[in-house]
Parts: structure tokens; sequence; C-alpha cells
């Protein structure tokens, strides 16, 4: 009998790879796509049948993501790192003691802010951008870093309390409690004790701040008007013309551009992963 149970056992565990696998290569063959795409020359790309390996190598394409011009690579770069970082420090900055006052203290209307953060995720991007350009403008911030970095943390809050709540609220108060014992008052048993125990939950917080910055097109576009301060992804402009679009340069900006993502993936998935699940857990 054990031997049959570990026979089923196996035989599901290789149904079960096979499957995985199968799922794996149905959701990276997009991004397998666009590779290909941007080692294909304009006419291998409206090629009927597709060719599912180009015929010829095409490198014209990403040599243009590094020529010099209206369009920097590098300098859009280090935009997109500077407002990425900005937007994720303000987020981290502003929804931990957020998150740690709505989980652990009473006070009328709580509901009601946990109900705004909500809305506020909620709401299209479309619908922000005319009060916040007018805000930015009366505050002299348009068409520098500083707009894009709040506006892009109008995202990323939200999304960090509603996963903190969770982490501070499962903390026990007697951990609380006994560093106030030892000596410490309220805001450094915070720091000291309560936030390194909601690390994992503070690390995704901060992952997912960053991508979303990373990502965001609308707010860099309307909120910064000079092409030397705009980040990477306004860069997609710069292969779509008025008398038509050159595919194989715009999916080469594109590979180039979810290299970092990709990169923050591979060496962050443990803490991804761990705090996403504690989270749920504890949650």
């Amino acid at each position: 009998m054990m031997d049959e149970e570990r026979k089923i056992s196996g035989v599901k565990n290789v149904l079960l790879c096979i499957v995985s696998l199968i799922i794996m290569c149905i959701l990276l063959f997009p991004v397998y796509w666009i590779f290909v795409t941007s080692l294909k020359t304009e006419k291998e790309i409206f090629q009927i049948p597709p060719t599912i390996w180009p015929q010829v190598l095409n490198l014209k394409s990403y040599a243009a993501q590094v020529e010099t011009g209206d369009f920097n690579m590098f300098q859009s770069f280090a935009n997109s790192f500077l407002i990425s970082v900005g937007a994720m420090l303000i987020s981290v900055v502003l929804s931990v003691p957020a998150s740690y006052g709505i989980a652990k203290f009473r006070f009328k209307g709580k509901k009601v802010v946990l109900l705004g953060f909500l809305v506020t995720q909620m709401l299209p991007v479309a619908v922000l951008l005319t009060p916040m350009f007018i805000m930015f403008r009366n505050m002299h911030m348009y068409n520098t870093p500083w707009a894009a970095m709040l506006a892009d943390a109008t995202i990323g809050i939200p999304f960090s309390v509603l996963i903190l709540k969770n982490y501070f609220a499962s903390i026990p108060g007697d951990l609380e409690e006994a560093a106030r014992i030892d000596g410490c008052n309220r805001f450094s048993a915070f720091i000291r004790v309560l936030v390194p125990i909601a690390k994992p939950g503070v690390m995704v917080c901060a992952i997912f701040s960053f991508l979303y910055a990373w990502g965001d097109l609308a707010y860099g576009m309307t909120f910064i008007l000079d092409q030397q301060k705009r980040p990477i992804t306004a860069g997609i402009f710069n292969f779509m013309g008025q008398y038509g679009t050159k595919w194989s340069y715009l999916t080469a900006f594109a590979i180039v551009t979810i290299i970092p993502v990709a990169i923050i993936f591979i060496f962050m998935q443990k803490y991804i992963i761990s705090g996403m699940t504690s989270g749920a857990v504890k949650g």
C-alpha cells in the first residue's frame, strides 16, 4: 500500500510540474515575443507567417537606445531611479506610522479612514491629473522631480498602509509594554521593537512603491515638461512617429526598461514572498 501511495504521489508531482511548466511558458511567451521582435528587422516583423526566431539579427534597435540626442537613455535611467527612490522613501516614511496608528489606536472615523485609502486606490489616474497639476503649479513644483515623486507616492501610500496595518495589528501589545518598562517611550518602542518585527511587510511595501513609480508614465509625462528631466518610460514616444511606429526599436526599449524590474524580482523575491505570505497569515 505504501509503495502504491508513493507511486501515486510521484505521478501527481510529475503532473503538477508539467502543468506548472506549461503555465510558466504561457505567461512568459509575451516577454519572449517582445525580445524576439526587438531582434528582427521591420520587414520581418510583419512577415506572414511570423518567424519564431529572427532570420537576420538586427542589433541596431539596441544601439539606437544609447545614441545621443533629445532622448538620453542613461539620463532617463537616472531620472527614473531618482523619482522611484524618492517616491519609495515618501511612501514608507508616511505609511509606516500611519498604519501603526490605524492598527493600535481607536478613534472616531477609523473605518472611514480605511475606506478612504481603498477609494484612493480605485480612482483612475486621469481623474487626479488636473487637481494635482493645479496643486503642483501653485506650489512651484511643476516641472521638477518632486512633482512626480509626490504623485507616485499617492499610489504607494494606500497600498502600504493596507498591507502594514495587518502586521502592526498582529503584534502583541505586551511587546510594546515590555519595551516601555525597559525605558523606551512610545516612539522609541515603535522604532526599535515594532518596525523591526514588521520588516518583511515594510520591505514589500518599499519594493512595490519603487516599482509603481518606475512603471509610471502619466505622472512623469504630465508633471515634467523638459525631456531631460523625464523618466525612462517617457522615452517610448521617441519611437512612435507621425507616419508609423518603429516596432523593433520600441520592443528593444521595452526590454531595456524592464531589466531593473527583473533584477529587483530576482534578488528580492525572498522578501516579497515572505512579506506577502506573512501578511496573509497575520491578517
